[in-house]
């Protein structure tokens, strides 16, 4: 008997297709209707709790009935019943907050064939392609029909589509090793019937095609192809897609590279066989450390805390995702449980890093899972230009890094499952801990864990630990009455705990005669928001008439967390040390002191129900004019901070237009110790500044609102922040035109159109442009002519036009001169000297970078001194100055390293390896190729990865090794085709010509 059918054998359990269960004693007859529902759900997670919540969501679409979970309750006694009688090797056992089924790992078909899947990637790995596509047939062979077919429940027959949507990929994924191996012939007859039974389907559709191809068979795999086009265009309106295309392009054209196997064009196939099933160990290794700290006061719910880790760990043969869902009411203790939780955890069980964000799902604006994403990519090493757009991309790739890690993943007050979805890693090497208001019971797979109140024994040890022990013990009648008081509620009690701690000379006795008069609302503080804001008015009341203005204009701030000179700004108060102004709220717990900057002073933020109650208060308090004054202050703050910084990273207030919106200045010591590491200063604070940006639209700011976000990009383009870009100055465009801002509409069109030349958009850049440079000139403000003709020169020399554009860049750096902006012409002079150097005029083009570098330096303009060394050490090799260009060239590598510019680095590395080539080093050559196309892979940058390709395959071809030249060419053809990189493809094809009239 084979391995294949000794594995069948013991399966007792089978869900891909009809359920069937199979004890030593013969079938199990399980009837149809709940009890069916009921083992199919423990069936797709054996060994992990089903909640009886999800099997009552599961059961009846509708409300339950009354006696809905004594009917569940009964249904699994039968099962019970039915498993013992037919004598299964498997036990359902009851265990809070619903059921779990023990048996062992090979007796349910969906693991068995999970397994199998695993084991053909290790093999991939290995390059034993036969033995995965072995074991990738062993897996589809379990099924014996659609996924728990026939069983009355909408929720599963979708997870039972999905999985069925797995076999067929991995019926694709064999058919692809399978022809790589030269199985042509063999697999026509098979992936004939296959594409009759799923005629949509394009992957299978192109295997066909190349399977008849390589078969000798050329006008039947055309035929295949013609058909599927007309049944995509009488179905769906649709033409085939591009790989498709490609295919029978490659068809008519007899391309060699059909026949290759590996490297094949058509559907599902610009990668290789081989690429698709790889791990993402070539990838950053980045370990992000993201937690919050832990709270030196955390009371241990330790029974509690064991499941949720034993949840999250689960067993050394774990195959699905570790995922815990904490939920519970606003003030429970949900953020302060996954953060210890995470503590423990971290060092010793997720060793690649512990990723954290909090959602601010009980905001009125959740954190968008594309930003999410964003931020989580960045930690891991992925620069920001190399980021993709859309989410569901940036989720692949965000599985793809952490498919073979070890992390721990912390999402901290979840709006819904749609914002959980696409932050979930992919495999079970990872575990994702999320707190939320709601169960959130549609998430699949996830173990929910309700966060009560503290019992009496845990509340009087929160108690001690904030006001001391002795002083609990002196009064034990009286602290056990106080936490009866406030209902044992975490926040609460903190709350309470705190006044008493800032009050040494009260007794708990009489805090307990304080909070009688409130006993009514108090009782209530477990069942809903008016205890709440009766709880928190005891504090507020304790407060002084200044901090309770600040605690009410604090309430505008929207980041998560605050610098403490915000108070500053909020009250108009200049004072050498803001946090002085704070720290009275910290005391009694109405705000959190949760980090400290570089500076000494604290960050701080609200607990989200504390932050509602002052706005209430602001609502009672303060009227508009006063609310939209401390907005203004606070914004202004924020603006005038940024512009320091802008100022700092440029060697002074250059390339960025002021307006004329009031500014408020932090104390100028205080903000020389903030800006430290400007750049760094900004990257830290970007949430808080793109929230200003908001606030002071909604605010009708549009001064400050364009001039900050136009400030800004200071921070975007250097750190490839284009979501955010993109973000800020769409809201800003909408003031100011709703203002009648001539000027700040034209400033924010002529910097979003740099951001379209980022984003290699020369057709929308040039609208944006030459809109703003209409509406500049109608004002005659050269500073923004001057700039907009600057980007727009940059145009014409990337389309091609060289004397349209020195005509542009005259006239921006005349306008630069008149306006006293050096930096401006700086990068004037950089950027046309690279004309010159096209032409040949050296000389011209040696004094202007000679120029710009000695502005550069003059002003500290560390970023523009590296860009003008690279085009001087490119301009060296041209001449032919070798020694010379290499020095210059080594010596701006070591600058975008100390700066962590890793995308400079690939660029510096590839222009060593042209300087070594040119002087015959090809060892040196290959090295630094090799060395530039690693970081080009890391940060998965395709189209430069494949020019370094390109490059490395040209020196292999001279040092005689010209096999591996071949594969490297081959897979840069591949990218050169897909994003139309028509000059390189044509260099690439040249090359393999040659090497092939060669061989």
């Amino acid at each position: 008997m084979t391995a294949q059918a000794t594995a069948g054998a013991r399966i007792s359990f089978r869900i891909l297709g009809p359920l069937h269960v199979e004890g030593a004693a013969g079938p199990v007859r399980i009837p149809p209707g709940r009890q069916e529902i009921i083992l199919a759900s423990l069936l797709m997670e054996p060994g992990r709790v089903v909640a009886a919540d999800r099997l009552l969501d599961l059961i009846w679409d509708e409300a339950p009935p009354d006696t809905a979970r004594t009917q569940i309750q009964i249904c699994v006694s039968r099962i019970r019943k039915s498993f013992a009688a037919a004598q299964v090797a498997a036990t359902v056992v009851s265990r809070a907050p619903g059921y779990l089924l023990r048996t062992g790992e090979d007796t349910v078909d969906l693991h068995v064939f999970n397994r199998r899947v695993t084991a053909a990637r290790v093999l991939v790995k290995e390059g034993r392609l036969a033995e995965a596509a072995e074991s990738l047939r062993g897996a589809v062979a379990l099924w014996r029909g659609p996924c728990l077919s026939g069983i009355p429940s909408e929720s599963l027959r979708v997870r039972g589509l999905r999985l069925d949507e797995d076999r067929l990929a991995a019926v694709e994924t064999y058919l692809d090793l399978e022809l790589t191996l030269g199985r042509s012939h063999e697999l026509v007859g098979e992936v004939s019937r296959l594409v009759h039974e799923y005629p949509l389907r394009e992957r299978l559709r192109g295997q066909l095609m190349r399977a008849l191809y390589r078969s000798g068979r050329q006008a039947e795999a055309l035929e295949v192809y013609r058909a599927g086009r007309t049944l995509l265009a009488e179905e769906l309106g649709l033409e085939p897609g591009e790989e498709l295309r490609q295919l029978e392009g490659a068809i008519l054209s007899g391309d060699q590279a059909l026949l290759d196997g590996v490297a094949s064009l058509g559907a599902g196939h610009v990668r290789s066989p081989v690429t698709v099933l790889r791990g993402p160990g070539q990838y950053a290794e980045e370990r992000p450390h993201q937690l919050p700290a832990d709270t030196a006061d955390f009371v241990a719910r330790e029974q509690l805390v064991g499941s949720i880790e034993t949840a999250l760990l689960g067993d050394d043969d774990r195959h699905a995702l570790g995922l815990v869902v904490i939920a519970g009411k606003p003030g429970i203790g949900k953020s302060a449980m996954a953060t210890h939780i995470a503590h423990r955890l971290g060092a010793t069980r997720f060793p690649d890093g512990q990723l954290y964000c909090d959602l601010r799902g009980a905001g009125t604006e959740p954190v968008c899972p594309r930003d999410v994403l964003g931020r989580f990519l960045r930690a891991l090493g992925i620069p920001g230009p190399v980021i993709p757009d859309g989410t569901d991309e940036r989720a692949e790739m965000y599985r793809t890094l952490l498919a073979t890690r070890r992390m721990l993943v912390v999402l901290d007050d979840a709006a819904g499952e749609r914002q959980i979805a696409p932050l979930l890693p992919g495999g079970s090497s990872c575990a994702v801990l999320v707190t939320s208001r709601s169960r959130l019971a549609a998430l699949p797979g996830a173990q929910r864990v309700e966060l009560d109140v503290l019992d009496q024994a845990q509340a009087l040890d929160l108690l001690g630990r904030v006001v001391g022990v002795d002083r609990v013990g002196r009064e034990p009648e009286a602290a056990a009455a106080l936490v009866r008081t406030v209902g044992g509620l975490p926040l609460a009690l903190r709350i309470v705990a705190a006044r008493l701690a800032a009050r040494p000379h009260w007794t708990l006795a009489s805090m307990v005669h304080r909070l009688a008069n409130e006993r009514h609302r108090l009782d209530e503080l477990a069942h809903g928001e008016m205890t709440m804001r009766a709880s928190l008015s005891l504090t507020h009341d304790g407060l002084g008439p200044t901090e309770q203005r600040l605690l009410r204009l604090f309430s505008l701030a929207q980041g998560p967390t605050v610098p403490g000179w915000i108070a500053g700004a909020l009250l108009d108060d200049d004072r050498p040390v803001p946090s002085d102004l704070v720290e009275p709220l910290v005391d009694v717990q109405m705000m959190d002191a949760v980090a400290v900057e570089a500076t000494g002073e604290f960050r701080y933020r609200f607990h989200e129900v504390i932050r509602l109650f002052a706005r209430e208060q602001l609502a009672m308090h303060d009227g508009p004019a006063e609310q939209r004054a401390a907005t203004e202050r606070m914004v202004g703050g924020w603006l005038a901070v940024t512009a320091q910084a802008h100022a700092r990273v440029y060697g002074g207030d250059f390339t960025v237009l002021r307006g004329t919106g009031r500014r408020w200045h932090p104390p100028p010591g205080h903000v020389d110790r903030l800006l430290a590491d400007p750049v760094g200063w900004l990257d830290g604070e970007q949430v808080n500044l793109c929230s200003a940006v908001e606030q002071a639209a909604q605010s009708g700011l549009d001064e400050l609102c364009w001039e900050l976000a136009t400030t800004l990009v200071t921070l975007f383009e250097t750190r490839g922040y284009f979501d955010h870009w993109e973000r800020t100055h769409e809201r800003a465009l909408r003031v100011v035109r709703a203002a009648g801002n001539t000027r700040g509409t034209a400033a924010v069109l002529a910097s979003w159109g740099t951001l379209h030349i980022s984003r290699q958009q020369p057709g929308a850049a040039r609208r944006s442009l030459e809109t703003a440079l209409g509406l500049f000139a109608e004002l005659d403000d050269r500073h923004g002519l001057a700039l907009c003709r600057r980007d727009l020169a940059l145009l014409e020399r990337q389309g091609g036009d060289d004397a349209r554009a020195l005509v542009l860049y005259e006239q921006a750096d005349r306008d630069f001169d008149r306006v006293g902006d050096t930096v401006g012409r700086a990068t004037v002079l950089t950027q046309s000297a690279h004309i010159w150097m096209r032409r040949g005029e050296n000389t011209v083009a040696q004094s202007q970078l000679t120029e710009s570098l000695e502005i550069f330096r003059s002003v500290g303009y560390a970023r523009g001194e590296a860009h003008v060394l690279r085009r001087a050490g490119q301009m060296l090799l041209q001449r032919g100055e070798h020694d010379r260009a290499e020095q210059t060239l080594t010596g701006v590598l070591g600058m975008v390293r100390s700066s962590r510019d890793v995308i400079g680095e690939g660029h510096l590395l590839r222009n060593l390896g042209e300087v070594h080539c040119a002087t015959g080093r090809y060892d040196r050559a290959r090295t630094a190729f090799e060395q530039a196309l690693t970081i080009r892979e890391q940060i998965m940058d395709h189209g430069g990865a494949a020019a370094v390709r390109l490059d490395l395959a040209r020196v292999l071809a001279r040092t005689g090794a010209a096999g591996r030249a071949g594969e490297l060419l081959e897979h840069a053809m591949v990218t050169f085709q897909e994003r139309g990189m028509r000059h390189e493809l044509a260099e690439a094809q040249g090359l393999r010509g040659q090497l092939r009239r060669a061989g």
